[in-house]
């Protein structure tokens, strides 16, 4: 067999039903589309999903596309097995801390300590959220744990109807307070 020997299977490859190309043809005149209304015109047609003006299904069952809430926060997680490793005793950690040394992305975004792992050093533990285990871990160990508070931003502040400057105003007034 060589190249110029291939062909398509019998059937495979079909010439295209040329319309509207007289009455003779078969399909002559209206070419198939039946006479008048959208459907018959150039460009015509509804959408699939389209249901004449009634309310479609994809808007009448929003529980089936899921929900998006806009109050959720993301927490970054960090173990308390990995402050065993990462860390030597008598040490601050923060989130800061947490970011330098790559065990969270962002310093600014909420941090959570959870309670996978043992720990055996004396730790000075700073995050938005503590799991009961981890703070029974880190105070076993002989260590403290403060609360840091979530900041307003994104869709809690637009929510709460804040401008920037009145977050920015808050913030301030934190920081005064907490010196």
């Amino acid at each position: 067999m060589k190249l110029h020997d291939l062909r398509p299977d019998s059937g495979a490859n079909k010439k295209r039903k040329r319309v509207g190309r007289g009455i003779s043809a078969g399909q002559g005149k209206t070419a198939g589309r039946g006479t008048k209304g959208q459907n018959a015109r150039s460009g015509g047609g509804v959408p699939p999903y389209f249901e004449g003006g009634q309310l479609p299904l994809v808007r009448r069952l929003p529980f089936k596309r899921g929900f998006t809430n806009i109050f959720r926060v993301e927490y970054q997680e960090v173990n308390v097995d990995v402050l065993e490793d990462r860390f030597d005793a008598g040490v601050e950690i923060t989130p800061q801390v947490l970011a330098d040394a790559r065990l969270v992305r962002d310093a600014e975004k909420p941090v959570v300590i959870m309670g996978r792992g043992e720990l055996s050093k004396k730790l000075t533990v700073k995050a938005h959220r503590f799991t009961k285990s981890a703070l029974e871990k880190i105070e076993k160990a002989g260590g403290t744990t403060e609360l840091l508070e979530l900041e307003f931003t994104g869709a809690r502040a637009t929510v709460k109807l804040l401008r920037k400057d009145q977050i920015e105003a808050l913030r301030a007034e934190r920081e005064q307070q907490s010196e």
